[in-house]
């Protein structure tokens, strides 16, 4: 079957405007997004990240590195600031070469996000205690090679 670039997207909103909580539920949105789909770091050509722009503690895209996409071309930017939007919301999308057909695509949307797309908010049951384990796992060797490139 022939490869494509497809997108998938995702949105979370953030209950503060720190670096941990930016970081943490984008590495959150992030991790759900490539093990509902299947993502490999190779097989994406670029992801882009936007927040509200009340969110401008970290950039969000740093989530990813975290992750081991260390080779992946990322872009943050603010979102266009439209009267009454939603706050504090941190979106992506991935640019993806897949098999995939456009309705096997799982996007997700989490916490007050799901608003934004309430046709995609349904979500398959989801592990998290597996999800946070394997984001830790990630969060080491992201640690480890900053220490050894560092060295």
């Amino acid at each position: 079957m022939e490869r494509i670039c497809r997108g998938v997207r995702g949105a979370v909103t953030v209950e503060e405007n720190t670096r941990d909580a930016i970081l943490r539920e984008t590495r959150r949105l992030l991790a759900l997004m490539i093990r509902l789909n299947g993502i490999e770091p190779e097989d994406v050509a670029s992801a882009i990240f936007t927040t509200t722009r009340d969110l401008n503690a970290e950039f969000p895209a740093l989530a990813a590195r975290q992750l081991g996409w260390w080779d992946v071309p990322l872009l943050c930017g603010h979102e266009m600031d439209v009267p009454g939007q939603l706050p504090r919301v941190v979106r992506i999308l991935v640019h993806w070469n897949t098999t995939k057909a456009q309705q096997d695509i799982v996007h997700v949307y989490l916490g007050d996000a799901a608003r934004l797309r309430p046709d995609k908010a349904q979500l398959p049951p989801i592990d998290w205690a597996d999800l946070e384990a394997w984001i830790e796992h990630q969060l080491r060797i992201f640690h480890h090679r900053r220490e050894e490139r560092a060295s």
